[in-house]
């Protein structure tokens, strides 16, 4: 199906919070395109969007194919965190039931190079077990809704939020700031903490890869959690590649 700029027949929905959504919320601006901007609401302080905004869950997938019936979308994109794992899962059903056609843009993950101490692990309980437990200093760059499994874990925590929140954690330094991050600024504060070990999840993406470098340089071992595993859908990796889907020049299933 054709999709003309500014058409009545174009609804467009855009799952976001990230960077990926950020330059696809300009770009369907850009080109006048009738589309929502969906923030999950998990962070205080929003970024603007230069599209109509909507902050909050949908009530399941239920509630969100309601909602795409609701406001006649069209077409649905998701451009949520590589680990939002639930609102992608629900997306794809959703959009089946409502039989709205679904692209996601979706970062490509971190690969490692040849001087890289990482261990892969499939989860958050798999990173905890992987740590020795000994005491020593980690930087746990893993966000705050994943910290439960390492309360078991006897070490020192370094956290990185992008706002002030409460966490479990004992013997834990938060560190309240927003990327992007610089190499000579991760290295630093490894440095300045006595930092032994890196977790993080393999979000990929520019903004926040310093950390890895930085960890590099140091020689430090790195535990890295895999991206969850999820159905089958049409994912791409550029805004272009999304606005090729929507005119109808990509044909691809």
């Amino acid at each position: 199906m054709m999709v003309s700029q500014g058409s009545d027949m174009t609804r467009i929905l855009l799952l976001g919070g990230t960077s990926e959504a950020r330059a696809m919320a300009q770009a369907l601006a850009g080109a006048g395109m009738d589309a929502i901007y969906s923030y999950a609401g998990r962070v205080q302080a929003l970024a603007r969007q230069p599209l109509p905004m909507r902050v909050g869950g949908f009530g399941g997938v239920d509630g969100l194919a309601a909602y795409l019936r609701a406001e006649r979308i069209t077409h649905l994109i998701d451009a949520t965190h590589p680990f939002a794992a639930l609102i992608s899962r629900n997306a794809l059903v959703a959009a089946q039931r409502a039989r709205v056609p679904l692209i996601v843009l979706e970062r490509p993950p971190w690969a490692a190079r040849p001087e890289d101490r990482w261990t892969h692990v499939p989860d958050f309980a798999a990173a905890a077990e992987a740590l020795p437990g000994d005491g020593s200093g980690v930087f746990l760059a893993i966000g705050r809704q994943h910290l439960a499994p390492f309360l078991s874990r006897h070490h020192r925590w370094l956290l990185r939020f992008a706002e002030i929140a409460s966490h479990p954690l004992r013997d834990a330094t938060l560190i309240v700031s927003r990327g992007p991050f610089t190499v000579a600024g991760d290295k630093a504060l490894m440095q300045r903490h006595d930092i032994g070990w890196l977790v993080t999840k393999n979000s990929g993406g520019r903004g926040a890869a310093a950390k890895l470098t930085a960890a590099r340089e140091l020689g430090l071992p790195i535990i890295v959690i895999d991206r969850p595993a999820l159905p089958a859908r049409r994912i791409v990796g550029t805004v272009a590649e999304v606005m090729g889907w929507l005119h109808g020049a990509d044909r691809g299933v």
